[in-house]
């Protein structure tokens, strides 16, 4: 049966950094764009970034350029989201996505069960 495993989040201060992780299992991540979506408590969902399959393709939303860094590891099955200069606003749960193609198409077939970070002083 398919699995993510999110992890890395946590508590950080501004200006600091995180890495989350998403490790697969029961599915092989090779065939899929990955994806990091954010959610805050009363917010609509936003996306982070994404990942095609082969790591040719990389996007990211205008708020996190410049400080989010999207990488994946295929023999690991992994995929990974280091996050520096965070924001209070990064304040968020972070979750992993599986898109329905190899490209980021923005259809997302799989999701993990999310990870927290909280960004504050």
């Amino acid at each position: 049966q398919w699995k993510f495993v999110e992890s890395g989040g946590g508590a950080a201060q501004p200006g600091g950094s995180l890495t989350l992780s998403c490790a697969a299992s029961g599915f092989t991540l090779d065939y899929y764009a990955v994806g990091w979506i954010r959610q805050a408590p009363g917010e609509e969902r936003e996306q982070v970034s994404c990942i095609s399959s082969t790591g040719a393709t990389i996007t990211y939303a205008e708020f996190v350029k410049g400080r989010f860094t999207i990488s994946r590891d295929n023999a690991k099955n992994t995929v990974y989201l280091q996050m520096n200069n965070l924001r209070p606003e990064d304040t968020a749960n972070y979750y992993c996505v599986a898109d329905s193609q190899d490209y980021c198409s923005g259809f997302y077939d799989y999701w993990g069960e999310g990870t927290q970070v909280t960004v504050s002083s």
